[in-house]
């Protein structure tokens, strides 16, 4: 069968368009896919700057919160400071009052001593109820005697050496020989060091 010559130009013009316009269609597919690939790199580094600043908000915020732990274990340290200097105001606030009243204590003492020598036991009995009564009392506000002996050992912390003398004994060498006066604490703190001679 012959094929016009017309005919034969309308499917070469055909094949031309056809061509031409799958040339197009891929001109325009690559053009997509350079657009799509621009627009993802867009998108990561979107992403990547995104999780840069996360990583600054984390960084801060880590700052901060150290710096919170720090000021609260400040904050903590001082509460616990004021409450045991407050503590320790309240257990020596009386501490001059109770200072100024250990003279009297020691009369009281030396009042007692020469009144057991002689025999009127009414008079010794009224001043060892007043002498207790005040003791007591002086007590109740946290006054209490620091113990020392004939015979302890000299210790420089809690006791305060007048005078020393010969040992009357071997044993007694660089100990306490004789206590003269008392010495009293308030808590923990002494306020009065006993007063004491020692044995050479």
């Amino acid at each position: 069968m012959a094929v016009s010559l017309q005919t034969r130009r309308a499917m070469k013009n055909f094949f031309k368009t056809k061509a031409k316009m799958t040339t197009e269609n891929n001109d325009k597919q690559q053009e997509l896919d350079d657009a799509t690939l621009e627009a993802n790199a867009n998108g990561e580094q979107l992403i990547i700057e995104e999780l840069t600043a996360e990583e600054k908000l984390s960084a801060e915020l880590a700052t901060e919160k150290d710096k919170f732990l720090r000021l609260f274990a400040e904050f903590e340290n001082f509460k616990r400071r004021t409450a045991k200097e407050r503590i320790d105001l309240f257990k020596t606030a009386n501490q001059e009052v109770l200072q100024a009243m250990l003279p009297v204590l020691d009369d009281f003492d030396r009042a007692l001593v020469e009144i057991r020598k002689s025999d009127d036991d009414t008079l010794l009995k009224g001043v060892e109820l007043i002498y207790d009564k005040f003791k007591n009392t002086l007590t109740g506000k946290g006054l209490e005697i620091v113990e020392v002996n004939i015979g302890d050992v000299f210790n420089a912390d809690f006791a305060e050496a007048i005078t020393q003398i010969p040992a009357p004994s071997e044993d007694l060498k660089g100990k306490i020989v004789d206590v003269l006066e008392k010495g009293y604490k308030l808590g923990d703190k002494i306020i009065r060091f006993p007063k004491v001679v020692t044995g050479q």
